[in-house]
């Protein structure tokens, strides 16, 4: 950059080590709240379930504070950048639509595999372990990637405002993030996500209103449009209707549009955290959850991208803009720096320190859930399965802890490898769809069709990915004569490699699977997979293990009641994110693209108004609507904190009583395997034939 930081050193270790540490408190006060008042211990389901008892509005929030990387809001501004008002829409709708699909998927995996704790679990069930192993990796590579953008991207930030070195920026993020995770689990992940997702949207309203209405230089959607006007003259866009950044018709904000949906499905439905949210989820409460979610986060990146990206545009030629009187070079904008850019240029030293909280709470909420996914991988996937079948829930526990820890440090220094070598934040997210796509299709079909056979699940994301593989790098080759970061990271090479990696399978799956005969598969196994033993840490902590949230046994009649929601879930989730994802990317978006129109003023500032009015809604969803659903809960725990500090003794916890007396009254045989089977299929298959669906 031109200048020197706009904040001290001083500043960037104190919010990234004090409010790191600041969290950790916070969660470790919750934690033990929750222990006093809501009997949540913290088990090995616990830790990677909540107790699978979160409710639709707190999902939501952690489904936009997950899905708010870095990324969202530095690579979407850098897009807008590059190609004008189409590079917020293709990023937001191009990423909402895996969100609203992956409803679908969330609901059947609560039908079909009610006591999983990994998506990974469920492969192994029907699969078996070579499949598994494979899955692993793929799901590994996943957790791996978009933990390296979280890094890469929020350490550039960060050096770029404040001047702390990029190597310990990418090792001191962390350290609040493993510190509240091991304390809470995955629920300590839930309520740090509200409260990131709430920060965040503050900040992006902050933004929004100074550009749009306060700022001097700018201060409305007609003085942008002028200037962006001003700046399609000085510098056209190749391949833009006119040359003009007011249009969607753009080339090469297509290109990235199609590398943007394939890429992110591979990172939604290869990504152990999403399951781990819908696996949180209350069965009722799943699908309103990540279809708020989703709506909700569309608003983020379009917005803030749409402010912060035009802004950039808007403000280069002005003495206020840190690169002034250079236009920003590329590999700045690739590595994500225009949003901080426009932030200084707006509001100064504080625009700085907004960036730096605002990247902060992206990089920590969703690396939370990713150190979570890898932690559920280790402990249930790998450790449990493979090393020891019978442990206990308090070595569970160890061992989610210790692959945290190791997790974390490992990638810091994957991170710090990336960044001396050259790889930056936009080069991870093109390609990161190369890598994990050809695993999608299989991976989804394990759930939703019957007749994939264990060869086709097992070889075709490995064939895909050896064909993605090739399309990249042989195009990049081709294109530019030789293999390296600039080459490889250009879009034609990652467009021809993400299609290649989602859309081979297509190929592979049916010819594996009827060349070497279809499953026909029950779902039966599915329902097979059982709860983790956690009466050690149960008696350990004096607490009845039927009083922790999601450890008591429901009677038969509950279990068919929920099958019976569940079901008529899956089919309303169908209709419903079809038809979005149909809004999104086609019914919106096309007729601009088709006809070419670049916008007027008055459609412009209708363009941002729907914007932030959208923020608003998604404030309601994620902000407001969690407190609601909570207020009882939240009232109980007041009223027990009062209750301690008079004197009075903590209250009993309401409704709970009814489950002590069953309890008390129950045979508490340990079931034989042989029963076990035969529950699990009545139950699957009781009232609605579930397997046939």
């Amino acid at each position: 950059m031109a200048t020197s930081p706009p904040l001290s050193q001083a500043v960037g270790y104190g919010v990234i080590i004090g409010l790191g540490f600041l969290f950790a408190l916070g969660m470790i006060l919750t934690t033990y709240v929750l222990k006093r008042y809501q009997n949540e211990v913290q088990t090995s389901e616990m830790f990677a379930t909540a107790g699978r008892t979160v409710k639709s509005g707190l999902v939501a929030s952690a489904v936009v504070s997950s899905w708010t990387w870095a990324a969202t809001l530095l690579q979407s501004s850098g897009v807008a950048y590059r190609y004008g008002v189409s590079g917020p829409f293709w990023y937001a709708s191009g990423a909402t639509v895996q969100i609203l699909l992956f409803a679908t998927l969330a609901i059947e995996l609560k039908r079909k595999a009610p006591n999983a704790h990994t998506f990974l679990e469920v492969i192994r069930a029907r699969y078996g372990t070579y499949t598994h192993v494979v899955y692993i990796v793929f799901g590994l590579m996943t957790n791996i990637l978009v933990t390296a953008m979280l890094l890469t991207g929020g350490s550039a930030v960060v050096t770029s405002l404040t001047g702390v070195p990029t190597a310990a920026a990418c090792f001191l993020l962390p350290v609040g993030v493993v510190l509240y995770t091991i304390f809470g689990g995955i629920k300590a992940t839930f309520l740090t996500d509200y409260v990131h997702t709430v920060m965040i949207l503050i900040i992006i309203m902050i933004f929004a209103f100074t550009a749009y209405t306060t700022n001097e230089n700018l201060g409305s959607p007609a003085k942008v449009y002028d200037l962006l006007t001003q700046a399609a003259k000085a510098h056209p866009v190749a391949g833009n209707e006119q040359g003009s950044y007011l249009t969607m018709r753009s080339k090469e904000g297509a290109i990235f549009f199609v590398i943007n949906i394939v890429g992110n499905f591979g990172t939604v439905f290869m990504d152990n955290g999403y399951y781990n949210k819908a696996i949180a989820a209350s069965p009722v409460h799943a699908l309103p959850g990540y279809v708020m979610g989703g709506l909700s986060w569309f608003a983020i990146p379009w917005l803030a991208a749409t402010t912060m990206g035009l802004s950039a545009l808007a403000l280069e030629s002005n003495p206020a803009f840190p690169t002034f009187p250079s236009r920003m070079p590329d590999a700045d904008v690739t590595a994500g720096l225009v949003l901080p850019n426009a932030a200084v240029a707006l509001l100064g030293k504080g625009g700085a320190a907004a960036t730096l909280l605002l990247i902060f709470m992206a990089v920590t909420s969703a690396s939370s859930a990713e150190y979570i996914a890898v932690s559920s991988i280790f402990t249930y996937d790998i450790y449990k399965t493979y090393f020891e079948p019978t442990a206990s829930g308090r070595k569970l526990v160890y061992m989610a802890h210790t692959s945290v820890v190791v997790y974390a440090i490992l990638l810091a220094g994957f991170s710090t490898g990336l960044y001396y070598i050259g790889i930056s934040i936009g080069y991870l997210y093109l390609m990161m769809g190369v890598i994990i796509s050809s695993a999608v299709l299989p991976a989804a079909l394990t759930l939703l069709w019957s007749d994939q056979n264990m060869i086709a699940a097992t070889l075709s994301p490995i064939l895909g990915l050896a064909c993605s593989l090739i399309a990249w790098l042989v195009t990049a080759k081709k294109q530019y004569g030789d293999l390296s970061v600039a080459s490889t990271g250009s879009n034609n090479p990652m467009l021809a490699g993400n299609v290649v990696a989602l859309l081979s399978p297509l190929i592979f799956i049916p010819m594996l699977t009827y060349a070497f005969g279809r499953q026909k598969y029950d779902f039966v196994s599915m329902a097979m997979i059982r709860l983790g033993d956690d009466s050690d840490l149960a008696a350990k902590a004096s607490v009845d293990l039927e009083l922790i949230p999601g450890s008591a046994d429901m009677s038969e009649a509950d279990t068919l009641a929920e099958k019976t929601k569940l079901k008529r879930a899956s089919l309303i989730a169908k209709t419903m994110t079809g038809v979005l994802t149909l809004a999104l990317l086609i019914f919106w978006p096309m007729p601009m693209y088709g006809t070419g129109y670049v916008f007027s003023k008055k459609f412009f500032t209708g363009w941002v108004s729907v914007g932030i009015l959208w923020l608003f809604c998604s404030t309601f969803c994620v902000g407001l609507y969690p407190l609601f659903e909570g207020r009882h809960s939240m009232a109980h725990t007041f009223r027990g904190i009062v209750r301690d500090l008079t004197g009075k003794g903590k209250p009993p916890l309401q409704g709970r009583m009814s489950v002590v007396d069953d309890k008390n009254s129950r045979d508490e045989d340990t079931p034989t395997k042989e029963k076990d089977m035969k529950e699990a299929e009545a139950v699957f298959n009781s009232g609605n034939n579930i397997g046939k669906y």
